[in-house]
């Protein structure tokens, strides 16, 4: 897949007009996904006009299998290339990694790793207002694309706002090697969209929320296309990359649209963050979305018993037992979910649910037994 679109619309209304609302959307200027597509990174950075001197953030284990080759072919095309490890996304690795990319003077950066890596490329391009790329190994779940960043911080986890990568370099031959667990994790990710544009919708109708019928119109989109292949998404094939990764893009894309992670983020997600609090020994971000998603599209009175049959199918865990959490987990994620985004309003309202009522939820969806 290949596009191209403008770094930056914006829509002005001049102060005569009696319309005075302001939007800028920023988008990928170039796309490339597909079998072999890291070839083009260094042709991809020249045509971008990037100064010479660039940074190329990986992991310990993503390194070998693309870091470096990323910096080869960013010096064949004659740039200098410095590369800095990153870890966890936490806010103490940031501010590392961008005293680190500031040191080497870089003009540019370039991600090469899962969503931890381009999460922290994202906010220190922000930080230094520089541009990056986003070459992803794995597809974890919807960040490849989007202007939001998950830092951790001293106790939780915080969706940061960051800047969307000006180029998206997404080689499914690379990705395919990664666990297959993070593959489906991330179509769970994309799946939970359904529940995130519910919320969206309630909240416009109650609280007179700003809504972006575009922007929701991408989110279901890329859910819809997730689901409806999920017969097709199987461990060890190209083609199953290649069904998940065009979705995540355009579900990043959304939010870039929405000008926030509303399309792609609703109580599926709180009951995410508050089981990261919860749970011992979370699962991946992903899955507990897909979980939240199917117990959350029950209290829309929707087919959760639809999204439960699409994650299974994709090989995501649809139980506590799957997501390798306890019922008491569960259920007090559940109770304290509405408590993480206060000012985001979901179905699960601003008291959020009893402890009863959490219970009778995962009983009845079958996420507890």
């Amino acid at each position: 897949m290949v596009g191209e679109s403008p770094a930056a619309r914006t829509v002005v209304q001049g102060p005569d007009s009696p319309f005075g609302r302001i939007r800028s959307m920023v988008f990928p200027r170039t796309v490339l996904a597909g079998h072999g597509v890291l070839n083009e990174l260094g042709a991809t950075c020249q045509q971008f006009d990037f100064a010479e001197r660039g940074v190329v953030v990986t992991g310990p284990k993503t390194q070998a299998l693309a870091g470096d080759r990323a910096g080869s072919i960013l010096k064949e095309a004659g740039f200098e290339v410095t590369t800095i490890l990153a870890h966890e996304s936490t806010v103490t690795e940031v501010d590392r990694v961008s005293q680190e990319a500031e040191a080497a003077k870089a003009r540019f950066l370039v991600a090469v790793g899962g969503g931890s890596k381009i999460d922290i490329t994202k906010v220190v391009a922000a930080r230094l207002k520089i541009p990056f790329v986003s070459v992803p190994t794995s597809a974890a779940h919807d960040g490849i694309s989007s202007p939001r960043a998950s830092i951790k911080g001293s106790e939780t986890v915080t969706s940061t706002q960051a800047v969307v990568p000006v180029g998206v370099i997404a080689d499914t031959s690379v990705i395919v090697q990664a666990p297959f667990r993070l593959l489906a994790s991330g179509c769970a990710d994309v799946v939970s969209n359904v529940t995130a544009v519910l919320d969206w919708k309630l909240a416009q109708r109650l609280r007179n929320e700003e809504f972006s019928s575009t922007a929701a119109t991408l989110a279901e989109y890329a859910a819809q296309e997730i689901a409806d292949h999920a017969p097709l998404i199987k461990p060890n094939l190209e083609e199953s990359v290649w069904i998940a990764i065009r979705p995540m893009i355009v579900a990043g894309i959304a939010m870039s649209v929405a000008g926030s992670s509303r399309p792609c983020s609703g109580s599926e997600h709180l009951f995410s963050h508050a089981l990261d609090r919860a749970a011992r020994r979370p699962a991946l971000h992903g899955e507990q979305c897909g979980v939240g998603a199917v117990m959350m599209m029950y209290l829309h009175g929707g087919d959760w018993r639809r999204l439960r049959t699409a994650l299974h199918a994709i090989g995501a865990p649809t139980t506590a037992r799957e997501l390798g959490v306890s019922p008491e987990e569960v259920i007090e994620a559940l109770v304290q979910a509405h408590r993480v985004r206060p000012e985001r309003y979901t179905i699960l309202g601003d008291n959020g649910l009893s402890k009863e009522a959490a219970e009778r939820l995962a009983t009845v969806t079958g996420v507890i037994g």
